[in-house]
């Protein structure tokens, strides 16, 4: 599955009014839990988890925060573009105000690292990373990542 197959509209936040890296991953569980039935607990933990190996902040105010979940059929996805932007200990120092948040099975690890580089390589060209941050639509955001792929 592609980056573009996954992002749906009900899994785009923007504009979100957020604190703390905390709230942020307790956000997410509460949109995952919402919107698929996992339970925003797991979610937020598995977060927590992977972001304790090593900030998952890229640098230039975005991050990819990721986590395997058990019993987690397909991957999931999120887009979230934040008011205000967070610490995020990321390698440039800047506080992040985009970001993808990635579910994955407990056993995707090729399909997680695809989709993580997907992800970066979008995150990477500064001309759709400040789409991506400045878009007021969540059709805009999938069109551009659409675009992305072609």
């Amino acid at each position: 599955m592609t980056l573009q197959q996954l992002l749906a509209p009900k899994h785009i936040l923007l504009g979100l009014e957020i604190a703390s890296k905390k709230r942020l991953f307790e956000e997410i569980g509460f949109l995952f839990e919402q919107s698929v039935g996992l339970n925003r607990s797991a979610v937020t933990a598995s977060l927590f988890a992977r972001e304790r190996l090593g900030s998952t902040g890229l640098g230039y105010g975005v991050a990819i925060p990721h986590g395997r979940i058990k019993g987690l059929k397909e991957p999931q996805i999120a887009a979230l573009q934040l008011k205000n932007p967070i610490g995020f200990d990321a390698v440039d120092g800047l506080p992040v105000d985009f970001l993808f948040a990635l579910l994955v099975p407990e056993n995707a690890s090729q399909k997680h690292l695809d989709l993580l580089a997907q992800i970066a390589e979008i995150l990477s060209d500064e001309v759709k990373r400040t789409a991506l941050k400045t878009t007021t639509s969540a059709q805009h955001l999938i069109a551009i990542v659409e675009q992305s792929a072609a």
